[in-house]
């Protein structure tokens, strides 16, 4: 088989106060995250929005002790994953590519291209596949494909997504148990899935599976949790004038506290290391909401980070896609697409039906709301889910 690598990607965090800036303007000038219909607009209004949101995003990660521990839990995660494989008879090399910041993807590409690795798992480090995450990756990893004969040799496969993975579905259940047996009556308590958001325009008009892969994973957790509890679903991070995956998690939290519950465990489904959006935005301002509401015992399960059963699952799923055909980018990104996903270009612009849609399709009024709202500053530190 030759030598095995396996890429792990995610997202990216910023390491350190001063990293905020140039995080967020990385994060911002991706075209998978605001989309406009002018190429040439995207790096100034990344770097506007960048310059207005970084003092607010660094008191938030002053919140969190100065930076991301992403990068920390991911490399961490590449670690145990290697001692697993093998344990599993395995052996591989781990490299980290992050989106937005360091390691970045390209870094990765470089050291694995000069450890001539000769056969390549791709696993982003997203359950569930959306076009903001795993399909930004994928599209940056075909762009550096297509510009370099040597990556173009490399035998390599990809794994789309993988919220089915019984390993994955047996971790979540474990840590959601360790939470509910902290309560007086664990049958009793509500448990609350909070999955980051994305626009309905992306489910509705690109295709992305993401919404449905997120309520079948939160069915097959509760199946295999097999617990009595009643549970909710809901996205957090919403921004901007337009409508995104409903419920959303304010919303929710406060509904729950009307109706008289009192007890919580919180579920971060979308996400399998902590950062912002875990150790800020539900531990700090969801949690502050949720008490205001009423519901005092609030509780929140731990991101899998490099528990055991987790790690037990990706080393799975590595030696599986070994043994499987190959799986290539295109596929990937192309994957369960019933309008236009790829490549953006195709995507129309102008007065339409849905001309007030932001993301896929722009109309002057909804440009000017959104931009408003960014210098306001209102939201805008969770523009996507996993910051």
């Amino acid at each position: 088989m030759g030598r095995v690598g396996v890429l792990l990607l995610n997202l990216g965090g910023p390491d350190k106060l001063e990293d905020v800036g140039p995080f967020l303007f990385n994060l911002f000038s991706d075209p998978e995250i605001i989309r406009l219909p002018f190429r040439w607009l995207q790096k100034p209004l990344a770097w506007f929005i960048a310059s207005r949101r970084t003092k607010t995003s660094q008191e938030n990660y002053k919140q969190i002790g100065g930076g991301s521990p992403l990068r920390r839990i991911t490399e961490a995660q590449g670690e145990a994953l290697k001692r697993q494989l093998g344990d599993l008879g395995q052996e591989a090399n781990i490299y980290v590519g992050m989106r937005y910041w360091h390691p970045y993807t390209e870094e990765a590409i470089a050291q694995l291209t000069q450890d001539n690795i000769e056969r390549l798992v791709i696993l982003p480090l997203y359950p569930q596949f959306s076009i903001s995450t795993s399909g930004s990756s994928f599209r940056l990893l075909e762009k550096l494909w297509q510009e370099d004969p040597k990556l173009q040799r490399l035998d390599y496969t990809v794994i789309p997504s993988w919220y089915k993975h019984q390993g994955y579905l047996q971790a979540m259940a474990e840590l959601i148990a360790q939470e509910l047996d902290q309560f007086p009556n664990p049958d009793q308590v509500h448990i609350f899935f909070s999955a980051h958001g994305v626009p309905k325009s992306y489910v509705e008009e690109a295709g992305d599976p993401y919404q449905q892969e997120i309520e079948e994973c939160t069915v097959l957790i509760m199946r295999t949790l097999n617990r009595p509890n009643p549970h909710t679903l809901a996205y957090q991070s919403r921004v901007g004038p337009v409508e995104w995956l409903q419920p959303y998690t304010e919303d929710a939290l406060k509904a729950l506290g009307a109706e008289g519950i009192q007890d919580l465990v919180v579920v971060p489904i979308s996400f399998v290391s902590e950062h912002i959006e875990t150790l800020q935005e539900i531990d700090i301002e969801y949690r502050e909401i949720a008490e205001e509401s009423g519901i005092h015992n609030f509780r929140r399960v731990p991101a899998p980070n490099t528990h055991p059963v987790f790690i037990k699952a990706l080393a799975d799923l590595v030696i599986d896609a070994l043994k499987q055909p190959s799986f290539k980018l295109s596929q990937a990104a192309q994957m369960k697409k019933r309008v236009k996903m790829y490549p953006q270009e195709r995507w129309e612009w102008g007065i339409t039906t849905s001309a007030e849609v932001w993301n896929g399709r722009i109309a002057m009024l909804g440009f000017i709301a959104l931009i408003i709202e960014l210098v306001t500053g209102h939201g805008l530190l969770h523009m996507i889910g996993l910051l």
